[in-house]
């Protein structure tokens, strides 16, 4: 019986060295430290109207910004984690719990000339649990209206991308962004 466990052991590890000498063998994936999936994120902006393009670019610039979240279109019939729709009045968020929530694009501040694509990414980083930063400078996302309507950066800066993968890289899915109970007007 000894000499059977031998030679079946044997026979394996000339298996094994035959299939790596061929190139065939792949090592199984360690999944020890690799990087969690990104939480994703569906978004509905079929009420957005002429904001349409603004909202993509602004949820294409969250996706590039950050890892552990990404934001993509509902499918056809999907009921989806956030609606965007386009009305009369100012800008602003209506977060649920993290992640969820309804974003109105606010034709209002369009009017007054203020950025669409920055709106958009704007309000979504509400929904994804980040607070208004105001008054702030253009460089901050967040600062919103206080950075002007000469201001069109769209992109959050570091403390704000930390903030997003820290709210979606651990536990924190599912509850409510702090003090986010209420409108978020801008």
């Amino acid at each position: 019986m000894h000499v059977r466990t031998l030679t079946g052991g044997l026979v394996a590890a000339c298996l094994m060295s035959s299939a790596l000498a061929a190139g065939q063998a792949a090592a199984a994936p360690h999944t020890a430290n690799a990087p969690a999936a990104a939480r994703v994120l569906t978004y509905d902006a079929g009420g957005s109207a002429e904001f349409r393009g603004a909202v993509d670019r602004g949820a294409a610039i969250w996706n590039e910004s950050v890892d552990a979240v990404e934001l993509r279109p509902a499918a056809a019939g999907q009921r989806a984690d956030i609606r965007v729709l386009a009305d009369n009045g100012w800008p602003r968020a209506l977060p649920g719990t993290l992640g969820s929530g309804t974003v109105y694009i606010g034709r209002q501040a369009v009017d007054e000339g203020y950025d669409t694509v920055r709106i958009s990414a704007h309000e979504l980083g509400h929904i994804l649990g980040l607070p208004d930063r105001k008054p702030g400078p253009c460089s901050s996302l967040m600062s919103g209206s206080t950075a002007g309507t000469a201001c069109t950066n769209p992109y959050p800066n570091s403390a704000e991308k930390t903030r997003v993968e820290r709210n979606f890289g651990g536990a924190l899915t599912g509850r409510a962004p702090a003090a986010r109970a209420e409108a978020i007007v801008d």
